[in-house]
């Protein structure tokens, strides 16, 4: 299945059913009363976020859904139906916005959470609400009321804790491998990741969710490559981690690299930028001296910004990456 992040589509609740007219015919009483029904309620449209759905594929194949009328009032007092409600299934972390206005108006951040979008029309009065005391045949109904309609934008961003970023071939897909259970795919070429991947890494009787989208470049803020359309799966952490291949660049080549990747963060998104991020040093088993060496020059650089040196292959550092993590958000825990 291909991993769709963001849909458009238009969603019609349903049409109230029209009252009825309607006069009490029955042997022995010629002229009955009026027993016309009153119309059922249109059917609403709700969006509920359900736990084994990872993309928003299906809201590219179809994309207006309408739901079912209200039933027509009957003679003999019968209301009409009610319908059914039409509940839409999405996955967590979906945000629904209005096209027309681009205000949010929900976001699904929790397992069976269901909200109303789209409500049903109300239906229609038949004409035995309106006998009075001055109007004993009354011939006057109402229709059932139209249901709203709307045209949404669904944009799915994923609920983790840490954010990896790095360039591609930066070695984020080994690192969330070797710390979770998550099994994205590996390969010695650019772009190997094409869609985000989580992993749940359980640390020291605490747990936190990691997500890797695909490498950052310069330029991306232009368009070029694939992970600026994957940065706003990162708002939502609480911790960045830029992923350094301290192996693949000379020294100056390579912290020149992090000042470009930064810039292109923050041309995306200032907050984004603006988050706590951790600078850490990976494949330093290929290359021990120079990772010391870019460690004390990043070090200078970046006086107020925490390093880590890893090996995700000999797993050098890993153990203390993750415990200074666990820490961190136990930290921010206390201070809410």
């Amino acid at each position: 299945m291909s991993f769709i992040d963001e849909a458009s589509i238009e969603i019609v609740a349903g049409r109230g059913g029209n009252g009825c007219l309607s006069f009490r015919r029955e042997k022995f009483i010629p002229r009955g009363g009026p027993d016309g029904g009153d119309g059922g309620h249109g059917g609403s449209i709700y969006f509920q976020a359900e736990k084994s759905l990872t993309t928003l594929q299906d809201f590219k194949l179809q994309t207006r859904y309408q739901a079912k009328n209200g039933s027509n009032g009957q003679g003999r007092d019968k209301h009409g139906k009610d319908a059914q409600n039409l509940i839409l299934k999405v996955p967590i972390g979906t945000q629904i916005i209005n096209e027309d206005t681009d205000e949010i108006i929900c976001d699904l951040t929790a397992y069976d959470e269901a909200i109303e979008i789209a409500v049903g029309g109300k239906g229609g009065l038949g004409n035995a609400r309106f006998k009075s005391s001055t109007n004993r045949a009354p011939r006057k109904t109402t229709e059932g009321t139209n249901g709203e309609k709307l045209f949404i934008k669904l944009e799915l961003k994923v609920l983790a804790d840490v954010g990896l970023l790095g360039l591609p071939n930066a070695g984020k897909s080994t690192f969330i491998s070797v710390i979770s259970s998550a099994k994205p795919k590996i390969a010695d070429y650019p772009f190997t990741t094409l869609k985000p991947n989580l992993g749940v890494v359980k640390n020291n009787y605490s747990s936190f969710v990691v997500a890797d989208i695909p490498g950052l470049i310069p330029g991306a803020s232009d368009g070029i490559g694939l992970g600026i359309k994957f940065l706003k799966h990162l708002s939502r952490v609480r911790l960045l981690l830029h992923l350094v291949d301290v192996s693949s660049f000379n020294q100056q080549d390579l912290i020149e690299d992090i000042s470009n990747i930064e810039k292109e963060l923050e041309l995306y998104d200032s907050n984004l930028f603006k988050m706590e991020r951790w600078i850490v040093l990976n494949k330093i088993d290929l290359c021990e001296e120079k990772a010391k060496d870019v460690y004390s020059d990043l070090e200078i650089k970046y006086p107020d910004r925490r390093l880590f040196s890893i090996s995700s292959v000999t797993n050098t550092g890993i153990a203390e990456l993750l415990n200074e993590i666990s820490k961190n958000f136990l930290m921010q825990k206390d201070s809410e």
